[in-house]
Order: structure tokens, then sequence, then C-alpha cells
């Protein structure tokens, strides 16, 4: 698994760096680039291409959308990161990006990243149809914003230190952090022209996949190092985070996530029978807090 995703994390940054090389340098790029690099373990390319294998697409065009994840995922930790947010001043084993660059130069360089994924997507490196281009990029927009990762956010930021349901906490961390898993999940199903009810299916799938890892996240800052985590832990409860482990306790938690995983293979299992790589990456995310 590790020399996967080792592979995985070698092939997409190098896509990033030439990427960035083609482009004008401006003032922001390095900014940009440290919060994009070296980046964390790719676990979302790794699904998008758990899920690509199912459909036999080719590994090169799935390293390029994964890059335009990547470039998204790394923009949101940028904004979360700064003081009007989460205020957290260590990321991915360093200081956050606000903190060597200031807080202006790190949303703009957030904002320069999630154009960025949008780039790569119209690119002619990449070599898919353009009405699939366009099919994607309104599927990572939707991801994106108020209906995903910006709306989860402020949903987050609204429940501290109140109580919470667990469907509203779940919508929450869906949109938060399932939108992203959602949009790699369903960009095979995208590329190969499938049916919109297919492409719900496998969406429904990568939002149980974001949950899980975010319940993992959460199990990290409840009892896990920081080395582990990359960032300080045991921030949630210091500012009474809404999260399932607050509602449910911790090994409750741990039992809903294995409930979880359980789902996504039986789901799963009615499209497929290769889901080995897929059930490999699970139990990677699962055992991350262990």
């Amino acid at each position: 698994m590790q020399n996967k995703l080792a592979r995985i994390a070698k092939d997409t940054n190098l896509f990033l760096k030439r990427f960035i090389k083609g482009q004008k340098r401006t003032e922001l790029i390095a900014a940009m680039e440290y919060g994009l690099f070296p980046g964390g373990k790719k676990i979302r390319s790794k699904i998008l291409i758990d899920i690509g294998a199912i459909f036999k697409i080719n590994y090169k065009t799935l390293i390029s959308i994964g890059a335009a994840v990547e470039c998204i995922h790394a923009y949101s930790l940028i904004h979360d990161d700064l003081p009007c947010m989460d205020d957290d001043k260590i990321r991915r084993g360093k200081i956050s990006t606000h903190i060597k660059f200031g807080e202006s130069t790190a949303v703009l360089a957030g904002n320069s990243l999630l154009t960025m994924a949008f780039e790569i997507l119209v690119s002619s490196s990449l070599k898919i149809n353009e009405k699939i281009k366009v099919d994607l990029v309104k599927k990572l927009s939707e991801t994106s914003g108020h209906l995903g990762i910006a709306g989860g956010q402020y949903l987050d930021l609204s429940f501290e230190k109140k109580k919470v349901s667990k469907s509203k906490i779940i919508d929450m961390e869906i949109k938060k952090t399932g939108k992203l898993f959602s949009f790699c999940c369903a960009v095979p199903v995208i590329i190969k022209r499938k049916s919109n009810t297919q492409i719900k299916f496998f969406e429904n799938i990568g939002s149980n996949i974001g949950l899980l890892f975010q319940i993992a996240d959460d199990l990290i800052d409840f009892k896990g190092s920081t080395v582990i985590a990359g960032k300080l832990t045991g921030k949630d409860k210091k500012k009474g985070k809404a999260t399932l482990i607050s509602l449910l306790g911790y090994q409750n938690a741990i039992k809903y996530a294995d409930k979880i995983k359980s789902k996504i293979i039986k789901d799963l299992n009615k499209y497929s029978s290769n889901t080995n790589s897929l059930n490999e990456t699970l139990d990677y995310i699962l055992k991350r807090n262990k």
C-alpha cells in the first residue's frame, strides 16, 4: 500500500511541477507550491485510481485529474488553517502557509490553487473528450463551493460548542470531506459516459468513503499524535467541534466507521468484484489512527 501511494504521489507531484513550470512565474507561485508540495498521502488520488481500474481508465488520465483534486484539497487546507477559520499553525508537519507567507498571501495562494484545478481539467494535456471535460468542471465546481467543501466548512464553524444531531454532523462531514471523494469516485463513470443513476451510485460510495476518512481523522485528533496527523491534535475537543466522536463516543465511533466500511464494499460488490485495491485503501484509512 505504501509503495502504491508513493508512486501516485511521485507521479502527481511530477505532473503538478511540470504544469506550474509551464506557466508564467508570479509572486504567488512560492506560496502555492508551499501549500501544494510535498502534499499529503494522496489518498483521494488513490481512490480515483482504485475506481478508475474498475472502468479501465488510462492511468495518466487519472493522474492528471488527481492533480486537479490535489489542488482543490490544498486550497481548502490553506484556507481552513487561517485564523478566521480553524486557526491551525501546523499543517503536514510544517508551519501553515499563512504563518510562512502572511494571511493575505495565503488567501490568494489558495484562490489560485482553486482556479488552477480547472485550468488542469481544460488543458490540452488531458486527453479526453471536450464534453466530458465540461462535465468534470461542472462536477468539481459543485464539489468545491457552497454545495460542498466551502458549505461544509461553514457548517463546521457554525456548529462549534453547540449540540448538533447525528444527521446534521453527517451532512456537514459529507460536504466538507465526502464531496471531494464523491468526485473521485464519479470521474471514471463520467468519462465512460454512464447513466446519471450510475454516477449517483458511485457518488454515494464516495460520500461514505469521505465520511469514513473524516471519522478516522477525528479519531487521530482525539487520541493520535501530532507526528501521525502532521498537525496539532486534541483541537476538536478544545474548540467544541461537532464530530461523531463527541456525539457517539470513541469506541462507538470506531464501530460506526467499521459499519460504513462494510457498506462501501457491499455496495461496490453489486457493481464489480474487483474491489481488492479499494478495500486495501479503506483499511489504510481506518488504521491511520493506530
